[in-house]
């Protein structure tokens, strides 16, 4: 006798008639979840990427082009499809580009030479007033920015009286500004990994004549590289969109990005803001693309090490 026909003998009689009826309900119940499922991912995504759909929708309509060739608005879905005002952004929002892009990778990559081996010291370190140490590294990310663009602000005003070294509205002074909020990304990201890290892994490296610094090279840093990279990135993120800390420490020709977009829009709507914004969409997209082929986002979520 069969498997089947062992479970259909050992049915009570009316059973055979219930499977159906549960199986069909059990089909209905699992594709309502999925539905709700997707609905409600749907919902979210929507409501992630609407505002910029609008904001790069809007930069190609030219419905509202007057004589002068000037807008006072901009309609979303675009009326007359232009690429009008990609033509007229000026000079100066893509030196303020180049600005924010060369100071946020500046200070993700300064983040990451002094986050890891902080990082390192504060899991692996057995010193007196290590959690101390611990509490003041992640203090960037519980002050505000305003109160640390202001500090920044106060402390360049004191160091230019004592040493007559000028670091307000110049390139180093802002990046000195990120770099303080960026570290405490890196060292977070890393640490996370290094407190999953399989320490007999190094030694048997050890263990078989390598040094220190080769251990650390070939066996410590690519384990704990996903928790670097995703520290850097999100360093370079904080430190690209940042208006606070920036609003402090800009000068007349040392702008971010961000600075010039509220600048800009403070004084009159200018319809080439949204064709920038859309360029450095478009941009960040493609970063993501090159990041993925590289190395994979999906190693950003890995731990490291732990067996």
């Amino acid at each position: 006798m069969t498997g089947r026909q062992l479970i259909g003998a050992s049915l009570r009689p009316g059973m055979h008639a219930l499977l159906p009826e549960r199986l069909r309900r059990m089909h209905i119940g699992k594709l309502l979840r999925r539905l709700g499922s997707i609905f409600w991912m749907t919902l979210g995504y929507t409501f992630i990427f609407s505002p910029i759909i609008v904001v790069a929708g809007s930069s190609f309509d030219g419905s509202s082009l007057d004589l002068r060739g000037n807008s006072a608005f901009l309609n979303f879905p675009p009326e007359n499809f232009t690429f009008e005002w990609y033509t007229r952004i000026s000079s100066s929002l893509y030196q303020a580009l180049w600005i924010s892009f060369s100071m946020a990778s500046i200070a993700a990559a300064c983040g990451i030479v002094l986050g890891v081996p902080a990082a390192l010291a504060l899991i692996r370190g057995t010193f007196p007033g290590r959690i101390i140490l611990g509490t003041l590294f992640r203090a960037p990310l519980q002050i505000p920015f305003i109160v640390i663009g202001l500090a920044f602000l106060q402390a360049y005003y004191e160091v230019g009286a004592l040493i007559g070294l000028q670091l307000r509205a110049t390139f180093a002074g802002l990046v000195i500004g990120h770099v303080f909020v960026a570290t405490p990304y890196v060292v977070g990201s890393v640490g996370a990994v290094l407190q999953r890290f399989n320490v007999s892994l190094e030694e048997a490296a050890l263990s078989l004549g390598a040094s220190r610094w080769r251990t650390f090279k070939r066996v410590t840093l690519p384990i704990i590289m996903p928790g670097v990279l995703a520290g850097g990135i999100y360093a370079f993120l904080v430190s690209f969109g940042d208006v606070t800390i920036s609003l402090f420490l800009t000068g007349p020709n040392i702008n971010p990005l961000p600075v010039e977009i509220f600048f800009a829009l403070d004084r009159e709507f200018d319809p080439t803001i949204p064709a920038m914004a859309t360029i450095v969409i478009v941009g960040s997209g493609l970063l993501l693309y090159v990041i993925q082929r590289l190395v994979g986002i999906d190693i950003l979520l890995r731990g490291g090490g732990n067996g």
